[in-house]
Order: C-alpha cells, then sequence, then structure tokens
C-alpha cells in the first residue's frame, strides 16, 4: 500500500475503537489534546491506516510503558523530527550518488579519450 493510500480517511471513531480496544471518549481526548487529527466530514471523524497506527503507538505508550500524554507528546514530535532527518539524509546520499556518478562518468570519458 502506497503513502497517499495510507493517508484516505477510512475508519469512524467506532471501528477504530473496536479495532484498538479503547472507548471513543479517549480518542476524542487524544484528539483535543493534539495527539492525533482525523479527518472531519460535517459530524463524523474519519480515520485513516496512518492515523490508526499513530493510535496503536500511542496507546503502546501509555499502556504498555506508562508514558503520560505530555511524555507522548514529546516522543512524537522528536519521532517526526527523526523522520524529517531521516529523509533529508536520504535525499542527501541520494545527490551525493548522483554527482559521483557524473564525476565517474566525466572521469571515464577523459580516460577513454586520453587512450
Amino acid at each position: 500500500m502506497n503513502k497517499r493510500d495510507r493517508n484516505q480517511p477510512l475508519y469512524l471513531i467506532s471501528v477504530v475503537s473496536e479495532m484498538l480496544h479503547v472507548h471513543p471518549q479517549t480518542l476524542r481526548l487524544y484528539e483535543r489534546e493534539g495527539l492525533i487529527t482525523p479527518r472531519r466530514t460535517k459530524k463524523q471523524r474519519l480515520y485513516s491506516e496512518q492515523d490508526v497506527d499513530r493510535l496503536n503507538f500511542i496507546l503502546q505508550l501509555t499502556r504498555d510503558m506508562g508514558v503520560n500524554k505530555a511524555g507522548v507528546d514529546i516522543i512524537l514530535r522528536m519521532r517526526h523530527r527523526m523522520e524529517l532527518m531521516q529523509r533529508e539524509m536520504e535525499e542527501m546520499m541520494n545527490n551525493l550518488e548522483g554527482e559521483l556518478r557524473r564525476d565517474f562518468r566525466e572521469r571515464l570519458k577523459r580516460a577513454l579519450k586520453e587512450e
């Protein structure tokens, strides 16, 4: 499944609460606290696969690891920054690889001309 599909809002709050075994009020609380942002249509919240994954991660932190909501917020922010840095590093590595390939081709052309 590609990223666009994972961002597609699909699930109503009742479905997500059943999937994650959590009360719908807990999901509303997480939304009020800014930990999750489901899409809204008139009066319905719609959650994507990515939202469900994020909620699952939040629940693991709170249920399994005993992290409080302030800690969850910090962890989510750090995780987001790390993802951004990872993308930047990948982009830099791709650019560097491209430059190395161009440089190698130029050297190869020069070496072939000298022969």
